[in-house]
């Protein structure tokens, strides 16, 4: 009864820390694995809940998978692991960040986010086993490359940051600054970091991930307006503008604005007609729009402001901006006589 206790906790910590696999997009499934056989047993579950181990949990554990799938493209990622033994103590790791719309954890380059590590079941007793005493906290971080989307990579190759022991029962809540994806451009580095907790090793059992989570780190966008130059006048009718946009974060609103005046943070201005965007995808996409006729923006002649910004889970950025004088006056020069 007590084997088959744990293994119903575990799949309850699975299921339960990551319920935001909710979209009718992403499957979900349990993978169980025991020791020493191998012998391995798939599940299809909901985003929430527990059941039974499909598997009775031999003397040499076994280990717990959270896989979800998403269907288009067809993608695989592993978001949760735990093993369960005998005197194995129990582990979570939960990755959170200000972007909480996405099935996989995710941030941009020049954010924050935090860590969140539970352990229970350790031991301190002189006779017990050296496993049960102590885990293993590991943080591997892993560039994606240039344009990369981190489908299809090699997680083996990824490069151990930090390595540390935990020896005491409790939650640990850390926070990192800033992320150490390689990279010489901070603002545009793409990868992943992730955090493990790994059993020891004994004659029993192999040392095992216990739990483990990444988060995504996508680059900072940028953008360009070609079409009107600083401090230009333009007599007359407007030119066609071309926005540049490179490496919008997955989840954003872009569009560009106008504005009587000189460029200030934070104004309200006329959104410019076919320069709005919505990005609601799994990677950064990178874009360029045309407008033309979007004269009926102006209503005056005089100094105005175009700007290109973007709206993400982290705020509004400004991108890009212009300044130029508008003079659409038609003056008329002449002389008027009569003959008398």
């Amino acid at each position: 009864m007590k084997t088959l206790h744990y293994g119903l906790l575990s799949v309850g910590l699975l299921c339960g820390s990551h319920a935001w696999s909710q979209t009718a997009t992403y499957t979900n499934f349990i993978r169980q694995v025991q020791f020493p056989t191998g012998i391995q047993w798939d599940a299809t579950v909901a985003s929430t809940g527990e059941q039974l181990s499909a598997l009775p949990i031999n003397p040499g554990g076994a280990r717990f998978e959270l896989w979800t799938v998403k269907s288009s493209p067809l993608t695989s990622y592993l978001l949760d692991s735990n093993y369960v033994g005998t005197y194995i103590p129990l582990a979570t790791v939960v990755v959170r960040s200000e972007d909480g719309s996405s099935p996989v954890p995710r941030t941009r380059a020049d954010r924050p986010f935090f860590v969140d590590v539970t352990i229970s079941g350790l031991l301190a007793g002189a006779a017990d086993p050296v496993p049960s005493k102590s885990v293993k906290f590991l943080r591997h971080v892993q560039s994606y490359g240039v344009g990369g989307t981190g489908i299809g990579i090699n997680r083996t190759l990824a490069i151990l940051h930090t390595q540390s022991s935990i020896t005491t029962n409790g939650t640990q809540n850390l926070s990192f600054a800033i992320n150490e994806v390689p990279g010489a451009d901070r603002a545009k580095v793409r990868g992943e970091e992730r955090f493990s907790i790994f059993s020891l090793a004994d004659w029993q059992a192999p040392e095992s991930q216990l739990a483990s989570q990444f988060i995504q780190i996508w680059p900072v966008a940028d953008g360009s307006i070609a079409g009107i130059t600083s401090n230009q006048l333009i007599r007359y009718a407007v030119p066609p503008v071309t926005f540049t946009l490179n490496d919008l974060y997955p989840a954003s609103t872009t569009y560009a604005q106008v504005y009587k005046g000189n460029p200030q943070l934070g104004v309200t201005g006329t959104i410019v007609p076919g320069s709005a965007l919505v990005i609601n995808d799994s990677v950064p996409q990178n874009r360029v729009l045309v407008a033309n006729n979007y004269e009926s923006v102006f209503d005056s002649d005089g100094l105005w402001t175009m700007e290109l910004l973007t709206v993400t889970p982290f705020g509004t950025d400004r991108l890009a901006y212009v300044s130029f004088t508008l003079d659409r006056t038609l003056k008329v020069f002449g002389t008027f006589t009569t003959i008398e």
